[in-house]
């Protein structure tokens, strides 16, 4: 992904260093493979952390320069969701209103409250702010085999895809919808909002090429590559050997590359009609 020249965004709150409070004491590469059946999760991420632990987050945490790369790149995504999503709610009509990154390393206190690396990055409707530990960048290509610039350009366009979710007034709606629902079915309703949120990741690569060029050879196969890699049932049979299709929060392998390809193909967001009529 050619990035050359490209400004970055300053909607970004490093909290890197910085107490994230009491939290799960459980490190990012001990747990990843047990949080990424949660990875990705929209709006309220207090359903997914588990305190398995208690321990005052380092103050005296300093980046490797790997980091700092992912910082840049982490940046440069974000200003470009930025271009795509204004130019595509100006076409609705509509104003966009960009979100906050927080970086952050270990844990972090967010607006839908405290949060561990280990389940990797999430969205907070409740303050607008995608949440990211740039270390889950390098456990990528170690624990799901799915690597590459553009497989960590899709995992921020997911989160922002949820914050695309929430300005449209699909995320609220949902979250009060599962409220009232059991479990099997408040899951049904979980895999669309994570559906939708590849399929505008997709509208947001198709977009961003269009408008930039930045796409290289191979760029759209690590993001396909990586979404298949989460799928739940993907996940599901590499931790315990079976999956339980009851419990999928997420969608397929086979349903998050579909949703991800059509928004990449088509870059039209009529396209998750589908997805929001179930909502």
């Amino acid at each position: 992904m050619d990035l050359s020249g490209r400004r970055r965004s300053t909607n970004v709150d490093d909290r890197r260093g910085k107490s994230g409070g009491k939290v799960a004491g459980i490190g990012i590469g001990g747990a990843i493979i047990a949080a990424l059946i949660a990875l990705f999760m929209g709006g309220d991420p207090t359903e997914v952390v588990q305190q398995l632990g208690t321990q005052q987050a380092s103050t005296e945490y300093v980046p490797s320069d790997q980091e700092e790369q992912f910082r840049v790149f982490a940046e440069q995504i974000l200003a470009s969701t930025e271009d795509v999503w204004n130019a595509e709610f100006q076409r609705m009509g509509r104003r966009y209103e960009p979100p906050t990154l927080v970086l952050f390393h270990g844990s972090v206190q967010s607006g839908c409250g405290s949060a561990s690396s280990s389940m990797g990055p999430f969205y907070c409707s409740a303050d607008k702010c995608v949440y990211l530990d740039l270390d889950f960048f390098n456990e990528m290509p170690k624990s799901l085999g799915a690597g590459g610039d553009f497989a960590y350009a899709y995992v921020i366009a997911h989160e922002v895809g949820h914050h695309v979710e929430n300005l449209l007034g699909i995320l609220g709606p949902a979250h009060e919808k599962m409220a009232r629902l059991s479990t099997t079915e408040k899951n049904k309703v979980s895999v669309r909002i994570e559906l939708l949120a590849d399929f505008y990741a997709g509208v947001w690569g198709y977009h961003e090429n269009k408008m930039f060029g930045s796409l290289e050879d191979g760029d759209i196969e690590e993001a396909i590559n990586a979404a298949q890699k989460i799928g739940d049932d993907y996940l599901q049979k590499n931790a315990r050997g079976y999956a339980t299709p009851e419990s999928f929060t997420h969608g397929t392998s086979a349903q998050r590359m579909q949703w991800l390809k059509k928004g990449l193909t088509t870059g039209d967001m009529s396209g998750g009609y589908e997805l929001q009529r179930g909502l």
